[in-house]
């Protein structure tokens, strides 16, 4: 019996992490056990999580199994589209030019803001009253 080939990525988005699995196959997508559609009902969000498919022209050649944790569903969108990034650069490391110009293969650093003491918020503060 012939072994299957995995490729591994990593992706990181806010506080959330996903590892994703690459295998050959016909398009199969679970994240967390669930299906696609199921687990990231957003049409927006699940367009965005493609778009390293369409990029490199590669839609329903793999069959992906994402384990994501953390954060909002905006945040894990965005942490599997690192990941698959990561996983289709270990394929084919040709995908790397057309994957930067679109900004897939940086990590987003942006995150919350921590809370300031004497503050409500990060920046918000209570209304000023002159008198």
């Amino acid at each position: 019996m012939a072994k299957k080939v995995q490729y591994f990525g990593t992706g990181r988005r806010k506080n959330s992490v996903a590892r994703v699995i690459l295998t050959a196959g016909t398009g199969k997508f679970t994240i967390n056990g669930r299906e696609f559609e199921e687990y990231i009902p957003s049409a927006m969000l699940r367009l965005d999580v493609m778009q390293p498919f369409a990029v490199t022209e590669t839609n329903g050649q793999f069959d992906i199994d994402v384990n994501v944790y953390g954060g909002g569903v905006s945040g894990q969108a965005g942490a599997i589209r690192h990941g698959i990034t990561r996983a289709l650069m270990e394929v084919n490391a040709d995908y790397r030019k057309t994957l930067k110009p679109a900004g897939f293969v940086t990590r987003d650093p942006r995150a919350k803001e921590r809370k300031k003491y004497g503050l409500k918020k990060a920046r918000k503060s209570s209304q000023f009253s002159k008198r």
